[in-house]
């Protein structure tokens, strides 16, 4: 494991700090970070925040969720395709033209769950997903790239939390406007259409929206240092570096966490559209945006306190969302089993909803926190500017296959109902200690490093003291 700490501790002890305001380099408000992690939200939440909004309402607002969760599947599927193959893409179009191809195809995904929603018609449904699974992955890989590398190193966990807002925000919106189209609506059953207008004319916004975006070069950062994500390298190179890093150590251990992770996505949507009604569902759809933006922006600050050494924050973070984690699957395992006997429709005026719901709000909040935890484990792991791209894509291909398996089980309707949560509950019961034996590297040897650097500084000054005047101290230069 000597590796991991290594890379941990290079990238990390000496720039994170952030200087005093009249040390930093003077910015254009349209170059600055701020600026274009605001194109990247706004574009993440014409996208996915607007996918996102949809599958809040609990299987894409259908009465039943097996057809959309096969959709899904598929989706996720060939995102594992798109995104191992972005960095490739990268190296064609650049970083600013693979965000624009990601966005193209979330408008026809939008469009297929209308014409089911409205018509009956599935083929579209399927159709929708598969263009949205070509484009996705590309734009998974390539925003993820944008966050991690265009903001300042003190300013990442805000710049995180602020750019997850966007897509949460799609999810407040799509969740507010259904709640006022569904107030009345007590009973089991499928959402209004017409929601599915108004997300389509968002999502078809989306690569316009990335036309703003600034390319790397042009970005401009307080610290001074210039964005480079550039892919010089042969195809493929790449593919086969993309590959080394795969099923390298450091991101094997980390596989099963990032399933626990992204793998309840499918199960707390699909919970959601089993067992409430189509107006319960709607308030689902808008609180669970409101809780994740502030836990995840609660996180991103924390992360981002560079007066505590990176150890703390690393080891407290992880413990703490493993922590959680754990008991919400606990509280969620008993309810499913209940209620594959009892199959309620729980109300806002039932009795006892308030502990069905509950769980559901507190597993959005375990998504949105493991969520953005995730971008500071490869941050951390990446050792130059392209590998941030290749991690981003492995990271972003990994979570694509975890949640077509998760989409695709959850289609099947004994699996959807309890399956879910029981699989997810195992995989977070083993992903701890494979995930631990990364983190726990992670700031671990700052402290000798710097104090390090400090007593060698010290011998090359006590050196030339004692050298009166000669030109050559007897410092090794290497070791200096």
């Amino acid at each position: 494991m000597e590796g991991i700490s290594k890379v941990a501790v290079s990238r990390h002890t000496e720039s994170e700090f952030e200087p005093p305001k009249d040390q930093q380099h003077p910015v254009k408000w349209y170059r600055s970070t701020f600026y274009n992690i605001t194109i990247l939200g706004l574009c993440n939440l014409a996208a996915p925040g607007i996918w996102g909004a949809m599958n809040s309402l609990g299987a894409g607002g259908a009465a039943s969720p097996h057809l959309v969760n096969a959709a899904n599947a598929l989706t996720f599927c060939l995102m594992v395709v798109s995104c191992y193959f972005s960095s490739v893409l990268v190296h064609y179009i650049g970083i600013k033209g693979a965000l624009m191809f990601g966005t193209i195809g979330y408008a026809p995904y939008a469009a297929g769950l209308y014409t089911n929603n409205r018509f009956g018609i599935e083929w579209l449904t399927l159709l929708g997903a598969a263009l949205c699974g070509i484009s996705a992955g590309v734009f998974w890989s390539a925003e993820a790239a944008i966050a991690i590398a265009y903001p300042e190193p003190w300013n990442r966990g805000k710049a995180l939390g602020y750019w997850l807002t966007y897509r949460l925000s799609g999810q407040i919106l799509g969740g507010a406007i259904n709640l006022g189209l569904n107030a009345d609506n007590n009973e089991a059953g499928k959402v209004s259409y017409t929601v599915f207008l108004v997300f389509i004319g968002l999502q078809a916004s989306g690569p316009f929206v990335a036309l703003l975006l600034n390319k790397p070069e042009k970005v401009q950062r307080r610290d001074g240092k210039k964005v480079d994500l550039s892919i010089t390298q042969h195809p493929w190179h790449e593919i086969k570096t993309t590959t080394r890093l795969f099923f390298g150590k450091k991101f094997l251990l980390i596989v099963l966490f990032i399933g626990q992770a992204v793998f309840a996505e499918a199960v707390f949507f699909t919970y959601l559209s089993l067992w409430f009604s189509v107006r319960a569902r709607a308030l689902g759809s808008f609180l669970s945006g409101i809780v994740a933006v502030i836990s995840g922006n609660l996180l991103g600050a924390w992360l981002d306190r560079t007066k505590v050494p990176l150890k703390t924050r690393a080891r407290s973070s992880f413990w703490a969302i493993a922590t959680l984690q754990g008991g919400w699957w606990i509280w969620a395992t008993v309810l499913v089993s209940r209620f594959r006997n009892t199959l309620p429709t729980y109300d806002w005026s039932s009795d006892h909803f308030g502990s069905a719901f509950g769980v559901f709000l507190f597993l959005v909040i375990g998504f949105q926190i493991n969520y953005l935890f995730l971008y500071f484990i490869i941050h951390n792991l990446a050792e130059d500017e392209p590998d941030v791209i290749r991690y981003a894509a492995l990271l972003r291909g990994t979570e694509s296959a975890w949640q077509a398996l998760s989409y695709g089980l959850g289609s099947l309707t004994v699996f959807g109902q309890v399956g879910g949560v029981y699989l997810n509950f195992a995989l977070w019961a083993v992903s701890i200690f494979p995930a631990w034996l990364v983190l726990r590297h992670f700031g671990a040897e700052g402290k000798q490093l710097e104090e390090g650097q400090v007593t060698k500084s010290a011998q090359l000054a006590q050196s030339r003291e004692t050298t009166s005047g000669e030109e050559v101290d007897h410092v090794n230069p290497k070791e200096a």
